[in-house]
């Protein structure tokens, strides 16, 4: 069970999904970016299930697999005053249970 599981029935958001970053505290080892937070993107895909990195930096098994997504987000709606194109995007690996149903163009207050 070290590699990726591709068993869709274990997701809860599918390509074309808005969805949005939780925007919560973390304590220790995190691999969802600050800037992310409280941001809504669309799920362009969705890459597997694999052990939890959160888990396996502290030696723990990584267990129960979790489902990883590919979200695109607009860098309008990341960094305001962005001055590049309109269409400029990033995507980001997000791990399911940073993600919540989102609206696009949502933005939690005070960020």
């Amino acid at each position: 069970m070290t590699g990726p599981s591709s068993n869709p029935e274990h997701t809860r958001f599918a390509p074309g999904s808005t969805v949005r970053v939780s925007d919560r505290a973390s304590l220790g080892h995190c691999r969802t970016p600050v800037y992310l937070r409280g941001r809504s993107g669309t799920v362009v895909g969705i890459a597997g299930r694999f052990r939890d990195p959160e888990r396996l930096a502290y030696h723990k098994p990584g267990l129960p697999l979790q489902t990883l997504y590919r979200i695109r987000f607009s860098q309008r709606d990341l960094w305001p005053g962005y001055g590049g194109q309109a269409d400029d995007e990033i995507e980001a690996d997000i791990f399911e249970y940073w993600l919540e149903p989102g609206h696009k163009g949502q933005r939690e207050q005070g960020t």
